[in-house]
């Protein structure tokens, strides 16, 4: 008998739950100080993190001892103590050292931190995944840690289809939305906001969103509340140096 067929996606278990992690000044605590380590203060940094390093200075790795020289973390030179998780949010191992890696991991989840252990996934609440990054624009490529190399691998050929200027494009759509919201701040306008916005993105090409100045965007916003989306060469008419003065079509 074949199976019903259902309107619904089929479930497909095994994936982890990807997810914009908001991190900024949360305390993240990195245990070690090698090539791994480096990679992790650099991903936690990005995210506005405050960061401690828990490693022997002898064995920082350049990039890790440049970034405690400039004051960019905070630096504890010696081996790890239970005492270092006190107010932490956050936990990335990087030692090559399981048994000291897997002890650390059980304290964590003693306490409900979430950590990562480097290069053992089973003791892993969460994986770093391979990252392109233009602006406010981030993807990530995640193999559930199956294979590292490879997410890069396809994370290289996903950004180099990316059009030149996918980023500033993301950025004006993040400020023309941050105008609309003071324009429309109530919370039962924002069915409409996000309509509109949609229309927005859905009609002006990628070149046109990065050419928005504030100037366009103030006008533009004229539109929302007949919810309707002029072409931007009809809103800079509309500015105060354009020169249409007839009737507004849209």
């Amino acid at each position: 008998m074949a199976a019903p067929t259902s309107p619904y996606p089929a479930i497909q278990g095994g994936a982890s739950l990807i997810l914009a992690w908001q991190i900024r000044n949360k305390r993240v605590l990195v245990v070690g100080g090698g090539e791994v380590a480096a990679g992790r203060v650099v991903n936690v940094l990005n995210a506005d993190a405050h960061v401690t390093l828990v490693a022997p200075r002898e064995g920082l790795n350049d990039e890790v001892a440049f970034r405690v020289e400039q004051g960019q973390i905070d630096h504890v030179d010696r081996k790890f103590e239970p005492a270092d998780l006190d107010g932490v949010d956050m936990v990335l191992t990087a030692v090559d050292d399981p048994e000291a890696s897997s002890h650390i991991y059980r304290l964590c989840k003693e306490r409900r931190i979430a950590a990562n252990i480097a290069d053992v996934p089973p003791e892993c609440d969460f994986y770093f995944g391979s990252v392109h990054r233009d602006g406010p624009l981030q993807i990530m490529v995640s193999t559930n840690g199956n294979g590292p190399k490879l997410a890069n691998i396809v994370r290289r050929q996903i950004a180099a289809g990316l059009p030149y200027n996918i980023g500033a494009a993301v950025q004006s759509v993040g400020l023309l939305r941050k105008k609309l919201r003071k324009v429309a701040p109530l919370v039962d306008q924002g069915p409409k906001r996000m309509q509109w916005m949609s229309k927005v993105c859905e009609q002006y090409s990628l070149d046109d969103l990065c050419a928005l100045t504030d100037e366009d965007m103030e006008v533009l916003l004229g539109f929302y509340k007949p919810n309707v989306v002029p072409s931007l060469e009809l809103v800079r008419l509309q500015e105060p140096d354009g020169a249409y003065d007839g009737p507004f079509l849209i």
